[in-house]
């Protein structure tokens, strides 16, 4: 498969026009030319090791969530710098999705989120710029926020756990997930009737937020909220038989 075949495939399933205009990510290949592939990598981040172990692995293209480009390079040294090197010095292309995959009703991180807690009834949530970037739905059976925690313990949260802020109903009903750094978007939960907001990592003034809403915030960790996505590309890449390579890296955070 030729890259540019790959790129192609990636933005229509994802969208990634849509996003053009509201994403700070340059969303879609954002190192490399034009080549043959057969092997391709799948990390969370673009960084030195993700992308080291990807040229280690052989890869033609390494496939990530968080890449090297927001905004555009005003200048290309330091961290930058070794990272792009790397990735050229290795003839490693760079394919990047951030928003759009976030987004993604099936193929998303917080649809992936939701699948791990099967969530019913699933609705678009999470408003952005005119676009959505997370789901809510209902559990399958009313559970409690201790059950919420240990559900979500089960992701890859490394060595952080998952914090919980218990301040919503005994019995929690209904869920909003936005993976990553998503409580901005507590209001919108709240006033939405959610019994809990799912998310990766938080914000000092969250605490007060919850309580004052009376909502539970389960802060899950934003590596583990956001594997998703990327192996969710890692497996429609193998469906059109491609070599695939998954690289964790978990931060902790």
């Amino acid at each position: 498969m030729q890259l540019t075949e790959l790129c192609e495939r990636y933005d229509e399933r994802l969208r990634t026009d849509a996003f053009s205009e509201i994403d700070a990510s340059e969303n879609g290949l954002q190192v490399g030319s034009e080549k043959e592939i057969e092997h391709a990598a799948f990390a969370v981040d673009a960084a030195k090791e993700t992308i080291n172990r990807a040229a280690e692995a052989d890869a033609d293209v390494l496939c990530v969530h968080h890449g090297l480009s927001w905004g555009g390079f005003d200048r290309l040294t330091g961290r930058t710098y070794a990272r792009v090197a790397a990735l050229i010095e290795n003839d490693l292309a760079l394919y990047v999705s951030h928003l759009p995959l976030d987004s993604h009703p099936e193929l998303g991180n917080a649809a992936g989120v939701a699948d791990h807690l099967e969530l019913e009834g699933r609705k678009p949530f999470g408003a952005y710029g005119g676009e959505t970037i997370g789901l809510s739905g209902r559990t399958p059976t009313s559970d409690s926020a201790a059950g919420l925690e240990e559900r979500l313990s089960e992701l890859e949260t490394g060595n952080q756990g998952v914090q919980l802020l218990d301040f919503g109903p005994e019995t929690i009903d209904t869920v909003a997930v936005v993976t990553g750094s998503g409580t901005d978007w507590l209001s919108e939960a709240a006033d939405t009737g959610m019994d809990a907001l799912v998310t990766g990592e938080g914000k000092q003034q969250v605490y007060h937020e919850a309580k004052e809403a009376g909502i539970t915030v389960a802060l899950a960790g934003h590596y583990a909220t956001e594997t998703f996505g990327p192996r969710s590309l890692q497996s429609l890449a193998a469906e059109w038989d491609l070599e695939t390579t998954w690289i964790a890296a978990p931060t902790s955070i």
